[in-house]
């Protein structure tokens, strides 16, 4: 009896040990799946906040224009009636100021003369190439005022039939170094801002490179060109194959989203439009969205700049396979997939 009064108690000890056990062991489960659901919100916080920063930079696609639309911020575009000193204007039309802002090699060439080709339109180049026009905040702003006064001459210069003045300025010649100064000078005199953005980095490199190894080889007929008009011409550049450095070329992708991001950030509340280089190749209808922001006339705008790097990024990086492995799996992996 003594016996079988000591067995049943041994299973009692075994079952309420083995309740404690599967407690512990909820209780253990249930931490875990506490700190797991706070790693995958966090985790998914931090993708949210890099795509919104992502999406700032890449405007996706510019949607058909209207006049309230949110990239241009306002509707409003000032006419100025410039005074020239170096010689006299005889018309009274009234213009529009704007300025083009853009990094090297991502067909900003292409598109001012496109903007060239309107009766109406003086893109006067890029003035801030000459370094002595940007030696400081003064020098630049009396450079500006020269331009938007129409005293700077140049070959685009359509001194009476202008109804649009305006330039192109590259981010690393003096723009970024003063934006608060220049984001002023803007505001003040109604300047609207034409972003122009090249979306895969990648190419742009291959131009850069490429465009690099001219300076030096000087391959049509010991002349360097950074723009062809033939498609002979562009065949011969597109010869020359770049090898990238891949140990700093997520770093060096990763910088060009960074400075044009910043640019983006500088001058947002200003009057402007985005316009991206692939919508414009695969949708000629994006000039009219820019006539429109400039108050221009439609009118049929052409360039005989021809394109120099076509088809695959593959056939025009020698270490492709490089390449390709270090961008795959990472943010940067989507530049290996445009075509065009």
């Amino acid at each position: 009896m003594v016996e079988l009064v000591y067995f049943f108690y041994k299973v009692a000890v075994i079952l309420r040990s083995r309740k404690k056990c599967l407690r512990v062991l909820k209780l253990l489960v249930l931490i875990c799946a506490i700190v797991y659901g706070i790693y995958v919100y966090s985790t998914y916080l931090k993708h949210i906040h890099i795509e919104k920063k992502r999406e700032f930079l890449e405007f996706q696609v510019i949607k058909a224009f209207h006049y309230n639309n949110v990239v241009y911020q306002s509707p409003i575009a000032h006419l100025h009636h410039p005074k020239p000193k170096t010689f006299n204007r005889y018309t009274r039309k009234p213009v529009r100021l704007f300025v083009i802002m853009s990094m090297q090699r991502s067909g900003s060439g292409w598109f001012e003369t496109l903007l060239n080709s309107h009766m109406n339109i003086s893109s006067n180049g890029e003035i801030f190439g000459q370094k002595k026009r940007r030696q400081n905040l003064t020098s630049i702003i009396n450079t500006l005022d020269r331009v938007y006064n129409m005293d700077l001459i140049t070959s685009s210069t359509k001194n009476d039939c202008s109804a649009a003045i305006g330039f192109k300025w590259m981010l690393n010649q003096g723009l970024m170094e003063y934006p608060k100064e220049i984001l002023d000078y803007f505001s003040k005199r109604g300047v609207s801002i034409i972003f122009f953005l090249r979306r895969n980095m990648m190419r742009r490199l291959v131009s850069i490179l490429a465009n690099s190894f001219d300076k030096d080889a000087r391959v049509l007929n010991g002349i360097h060109v950074s723009h062809v008009h033939s498609h002979g011409e562009a065949l011969l550049l597109s010869r020359f194959k770049p090898t990238i450095n891949v140990t700093s070329l997520k770093s060096d992708l990763g910088k060009m989203e960074s400075t044009a991001m910043k640019a983006l950030e500088y001058f947002n509340c200003t009057r402007h439009i985005i316009v991206y280089y692939e919508d414009l190749i695969n949708n000629p209808y994006k000039l009219t969205q820019v006539e429109d922001f400039l108050k221009l006339p439609r009118m049929k705008l052409s360039s005989r700049q021809v394109k120099i790097h076509k088809g695959p990024l593959s056939e025009h990086i020698n270490n492709w396979k490089d390449v390709n492995k270090t961008l795959i799996g990472t943010t940067y992996e989507r530049y290996l997939r445009s075509d065009y």
